[in-house]
């Protein structure tokens, strides 16, 4: 998992975009088809705007699925990430996608996760869109993750560091008001995308990424477990990068 590190966040978003875009093309010349997960949050807006704007994508041969969603909110809240995906992705580009496989979980978010994790299963993902946060989570696989679980979506709860991010970003109006519960698809789940693009900017990131990159893997540092696949490409910007030795 060797960084790729460009000085600003739009450069970095266009870079790590062009790239997704590759692998989608690639997979649509294949197989005729192409399976995509897509993050949400802060750190996604610049990749999401470049990768809408990629040439040469018949994105009608295309099938997305969300990465997580929290519990108990409506897609007309603000912070909701339905409408997040809708907004700057789905609606946005040149041509309808063939499905997008949002994730509802304010109601019942078990019975979500069985419902999308069941069609998950049938399409196997070409290219992972993620990020990692400030407590070094993917998806929202807090820590300490779980990297057991066999099943594509699960229920998890948001540790205190997560829900302080989500404020921070502007996402909330108090800390009382950010969730405490999310849909989230399960590391071991994400590791099975043939290839993953990890976007990360900002300083507030910087300590996430070393210990994700230089240190060892464990589930008290989730995204350190992708050290382990063998095609993650990871985009920094060089504030996120600012730490690694």
């Amino acid at each position: 998992m060797k960084p790729r590190i460009f000085p600003t966040k739009p450069e970095l978003g266009k870079a790590a975009a062009a790239e997704g875009a590759v692998l989608i093309r690639e997979a649509l010349a294949a197989r005729g088809e192409a399976n995509i997960i897509v993050a949400t949050g802060a750190s996604q807006f610049e990749m999401l705007e470049a990768l809408t704007a990629e040439p040469g994508i018949d994105w009608s041969r295309v099938t997305g699925f969300h990465l997580d969603e929290y519990v108990g909110l409506p897609i007309t809240h603000p912070a909701s990430f339905r409408a997040y995906l809708w907004q700057r992705f789905v609606s946005k580009l040149p041509l309808p996608l063939r499905a997008f496989h949002f994730l509802d979980a304010e109601i019942s978010p078990e019975a979500e996760c069985a419902r999308v994790g069941a069609i998950l299963l049938g399409h196997p993902v070409d290219v992972a869109f993620i990020g990692i946060g400030e407590n070094g989570h993917i998806a929202f696989n807090d820590p300490p993750a779980d990297f057991e679980t066999e099943e594509p979506y699960l229920v998890v709860g948001l540790d205190e560091a997560c829900r302080r991010q989500q404020l921070g970003e502007g996402w909330f109006p108090t800390l009382d008001s950010v969730p405490r519960r999310a849909v989230s698809m399960s590391v071991r789940q994400i590791l099975k995308s043939a290839a993953i693009v990890c976007t990360v900017p900002d300083l507030r990131k910087a300590e996430a990424v070393r210990k994700s990159l230089q240190g060892p893997v464990t589930p008290a540092v989730p995204a350190s477990v992708l050290q382990l696949h063998p095609d993650c490409r990871l985009f920094l910007d060089s504030a996120a990068a600012s730490l690694l030795s």
